[in-house]
């Protein structure tokens, strides 16, 4: 039987979901945006477990909405409405990574079997956010199992008002050797950025695949042209893929080695203004959309072969 337990560590509050042998357990942090702070699958760490202290600088594994990456100086209009948003990112002056990384959710809903573990989390926006005054609900779904965890993310317009809206996703993998490392995409360009790491154009995407990542120095954009993403180490392997129909792909590689950044998207950066896979919600409409991450250890092959 998979189990849940409860934590409260340094003020924080975290969901711990494990297998029954615990060789797999995902972290969950409520008070940092319901983020996936940690996660190990058969006694792998999967991903990169900074201290909760640095989160706001490098915010690891946060749900990006109602924006994922930025925002321009933090302005944009909408139905001939202009808004302003707050600038968190100040060296370059713009609104970056939504505005719920920071929220506190809470837990509605729980199922524990002998397969799986599954958790679902909530978020009220009572639509004061500056610059976004629009009410929503969000509503966040871990499920770990023996495939892999996968994330379900719904929000729901409970406003009288369309918004505009785009999310995404930002785990930061750990790898044993990133020089040994390499990931895989359906792309034929890449967007190019100014210094302001704002959207200017696209250039052709010549790169051969798998892409090699040793000697890189990524934070580059990508709209892709399938669902799926998929990433190699030497001790694991994970294909990501997505429910939504379009999809996008943002890559950052941190000062700290041996961890790489792979942050799903529905929409490219600056979108409320480039309208780069830009959706809306209408009143009362619900949006949903599903990263299913699938993961091999060496140990799982071994054991398969």
């Amino acid at each position: 039987m998979y189990t849940l337990k409860e934590i409260e560590s340094k003020g924080l509050f975290y969901l711990e979901l494990a297998s029954f042998d615990e060789k797999s357990k995902a972290e969950i942090c409520l008070t940092q945006g319901g983020r996936l702070s940690n996660l190990s699958f058969e006694n792998t760490q999967i991903l990169e477990d900074f201290d909760s202290s640095s989160y706001r600088d490098n915010y690891a594994s946060a749900i990006l909405f109602p924006f994922a990456n930025r925002i321009k100086n933090g302005r944009y209009t909408f139905e001939d409405y202009k808004y302003k948003l707050e600038c968190n990112e100040t060296n370059k002056n713009n609104a970056l990574h939504g505005l719920v990384y920071n929220k506190k959710f809470d837990l509605i809903d729980k199922e524990l079997t002998l397969n799986f573990a599954s958790v679902t989390l909530q978020y009220k926006d009572y639509g004061k956010c500056k610059g976004f005054p629009f009410k929503f609900l969000l509503e966040l779904t871990y499920i770990l199992s023996k495939k892999g965890i996968t994330l379900a993310i719904k929000v729901k317009n409970k406003g009288e008002k369309t918004f505009p809206f785009t999310l995404g996703w930002h785990p930061y993998f750990y790898t044993s050797d990133l020089y040994k490392s390499s990931i895989d995409f359906k792309s034929d360009k890449e967007y190019v950025f100014n210094k302001q790491q704002i959207i200017t154009g696209t250039t052709a995407l010549d790169i051969e695949m798998p892409f090699n990542l040793k000697d890189v120095n990524l934070d580059n954009g990508y709209p892709l042209e399938n669902d799926e993403i998929d990433f190699s180490t030497p001790k694991y392997s994970v294909n990501i893929k997505s429910t939504s129909k379009e999809n996008y792909l943002q890559l950052y590689t941190p000062l700290q080695g041996n961890t790489i950044a792979i942050e799903p998207m529905t929409g490219a950066a600056d979108n409320f203004n480039n309208k780069i896979g830009l959706q809306t919600l209408q009143p009362n409409q619900t949006f949903l959309v599903k990263w299913i991450i699938a993961i091999e250890t060496t140990i799982t092959k071994l054991n398969t072969n």
